[in-house]
């Protein structure tokens, strides 16, 4: 009750950033840094400083209004669906790096359909977004892109991009872990195999299933046509894509799928009509998911850094807002290869490869 009464009493502004400073035990920069919303402070510090801040019952002059008056200090997330649930890790994680840095999200989804996306880019370019990072840009088409540029809205590509119009990118090889995923079922021994991977006007899912392909070409097997699926990249997607694969005769003994949850529809499908994992079908997925490499699921699948890709994918956009440049550059992350059960491999042998 006596810290209610102090906080009623004490009028805003009564108290100054060195006072906070030294009630935190931080640099008076360090106070001018968090409560003007720049980066530069470790977020447990950020925190503490606020909390202290509060306490005093600290108010910053003008704190409502931008340090800048030019920025809103909000920047746009456009992603395909929430859904997947790669893409709402991608989301926490720049959440995440945007408050710490003194932005909001708006995060807005297409479904991936092209025209949304349009429209998703002229309502960003309406709310005078300071930035957008874009997980949803299809890859033979830049004229939402376009929109962007031309309002002077700088974006970063995260995992997929246009081939048509430059940008700053992060992502992972697709091609190479692609590669090195089917090498290991190849590994297996499987020669009639399938790859059901997301729409092919996205960069990212055309690099895996070509190189899914491709590698199995150069050892000597050729994927055909009605074994190469695109569909969505979730679980429906996968169960669809699974119906097809197996209705016939002659389904394949190993199914690679573009995401995790491909995959786990996949394996759903299996499952429900008595097809066993993976004595009659080897599945992989592509993501990493947490679920999906559980010892429930123990899905085999690359592993990609959601949190990783989607704090370089702010830093990246941070960069460019404050300083604007002609020049683009790609940050590729690494991935990494998970080995579970569902290839083939024993338990205990997925345990020593991971």
């Amino acid at each position: 009750m006596e810290i209610a009464t102090r906080r009623s009493a004490r009028r805003p502004g009564t108290v100054s950033a060195a006072a906070v400073a030294r009630a935190a035990g931080v640099s008076t920069a360090a106070v001018s840094y968090v409560m003007n919303g720049k980066s530069g402070v470790a977020p447990a510090t950020r925190r503490h400083i606020l909390a202290v801040a509060d306490e005093l019952g600290f108010r910053p002059p003008n704190r409502r209004k931008p340090a800048d008056p030019n920025r809103t200090r909000v920047i746009g997330l456009v992603q395909p669906n929430i859904i997947n649930p790669t893409y709402p890790r991608f989301a926490q994680s720049i959440v995440s790096a945007a408050a710490e840095a003194g932005y909001e999200v708006f995060v807005a989804t297409t479904q991936d359909d092209l025209r949304t996306l349009g429209k998703v880019s002229t309502s960003l370019v309406h709310r005078n977004v300071d930035g957008v990072v874009l997980s949803a840009a299809f890859r033979e088409d830049a004229t939402a892109l376009r929109t962007l540029r031309a309002a002077r809205i700088p974006y970063v590509y995260l995992s997929r991009r246009s081939q048509y119009l430059e940008g700053d990118f992060v992502g992972i090889d697709d091609a190479a872990a692609a590669t090195s995923l089917m090498e290991h079922v190849l590994a297996h021994g499987h020669t009639d195999i399938a790859v059901v991977i997301g729409p092919r006007f996205s960069s990212a899912s055309l690099a895996r299933e070509q190189a899914f392909v491709s590698t199995a070409r150069a050892h000597g097997i050729d994927i055909r046509g009605d074994r190469k699926i695109s569909t969505e990249l979730d679980s429906d997607g996968g169960r669809r894509a699974a119906a097809r694969l197996f209705a016939g005769d002659d389904p394949p003994s190993a199914v690679l799928c573009g995401s995790d949850e491909q995959a786990i529809g996949v394996l759903e499908y299996a499952v429900e009509r008595g097809i066993r994992i993976p004595e009659d079908v080897a599945v992989t997925g592509h993501d990493g998911i947490p679920h999906s490499m559980s010892g429930l699921i123990g899905l085999t699948t690359v592993m990609q850094p959601h949190e990783e890709m989607g704090r370089e994918a702010f830093g990246m956009l941070l960069k460019r807002m404050e300083k604007p440049s002609n020049s683009y550059q790609s940050l590729v992350c690494a991935h990494r290869l998970h080995i579970g059960r569902t290839c083939g491999c024993a338990p205990e042998a997925a345990d020593s490869r991971r």
